[in-house]
């Protein structure tokens, strides 16, 4: 009787899973040819792809910080750097 359960239960949990299994194409295995409709269908996809990018705005300008900023920029500050001495002894030349 149990030999009889645990195989109703393995064939009830396997079933599913060979239901689903439909063919996946194999690396190197040719394509099926499709029928008239399908390439019909897939040719009316395709330009209604080609349609639906001419929908799509133009970009505007690239710059999202522009009502932040002046439109003149600062001038820079001309600092002069001044040497440090380091304090290091110099050999003076003889």
């Amino acid at each position: 009787m149990r030999l009889a359960l645990a195989a109703v239960i393995i064939t009830a949990l396997t079933v599913p899973a060979f239901a689903q299994d439909n063919h996946v194409p194999r690396y190197g295995e040719p394509d099926k040819e499709k029928s008239q409709t399908e390439k019909e269908a897939d040719k009316a996809a395709a330009d209604a792809y080609k349609r639906s990018l001419g929908n799509i705005p133009d970009k505007g300008p690239g710059d999202p910080w522009g009502t932040v900023r002046n439109d003149t920029p600062k001038a820079a500050t001309a600092k002069t750097a001044k040497a440090k001495k380091t304090g290091t002894v110099q050999a003076k030349s003889q």
